[in-house]
C-alpha cells in the first residue's frame, strides 16, 4: 500500500514522502492517527504541486541549516556531573544535559534532534553527539563530562 506521510516517523520516512506500507500498518495505524493519506492518482497530483512550491521554502531552510552545522562543528561543551572517586558518574550523560549546554552557548536545538552514539555516558571524559539540524544536514559535536 502507498502512503503519503503528513509528518516523520522515524522507522518510515519523513514528511511528504510516498512510500510502501504494509497494508495492516497503513489501513490500521498511519491513516486512522492522521499520520498518513492514501496515495491515489489525484492525491499523488496534489503532492507534486504542493512539492513544487515547497521546493525554494526547503533550499532557504537547508542553507540555514548547513550555516548553523558550521558554526556547530566547532562547538565544544563540557557537562558537569557528580562522580565517584574513580571517574564514574551518578547517573549518566543524556540528551537533556546536551540541548540544555547548547542552549546556553546560544544554539536552540531540541532534545529529539540529538542523539548519542554510546548507550549511556557513564564515565568523564569527552565523547560525540549527532545533531540532526535538517533532514539532509547532520553535524557531529564534541562534550566533555567533567567532575563537579
Amino acid at each position: 500500500m502507498e502512503v503519503i506521510l503528513k509528518q516523520d516517523i522515524q522507522t518510515i520516512g519523513h514528511k511528504n514522502d510516498i512510500v510502501i506500507v504494509k497494508n495492516g500498518y497503513g489501513r490500521n495505524y498511519l491513516i486512522p492517527k492522521g499520520l498518513a493519506t492514501l496515495a491515489t492518482p489525484s492525491a499523488k497530483k496534489m503532492h507534486a504541486e504542493n512539492l513544487k512550491q515547497r521546493a525554494h521554502k526547503e533550499e532557504k531552510i537547508k542553507n540555514e541549516a548547513l550555516d548553523v552545522a558550521k558554526k556547530l562543528e566547532k562547538v565544544t561543551i563540557s557537562i558537569g556531573a557528580k562522580t565517584s572517586s574513580t571517574g564514574k558518574i551518578f547517573g549518566s550523560v543524556n540528551t537533556i544535559q546536551i540541548a540544555e549546554a547548547l542552549k546556553a552557548k546560544g544554539y536552540e536545538i531540541e532534545r529529539k534532534n540529538i542523539s548519542i552514539p554510546e548507550d549511556q555516558v557513564k564515565e568523564v571524559g569527552k565523547y560525540n553527539a549527532t545533531v540532526k539540524l535538517h533532514k539532509e544536514v547532520k553535524v557531529e559535536i564534541e562534550f566533555e563530562i567533567v567532575a563537579e
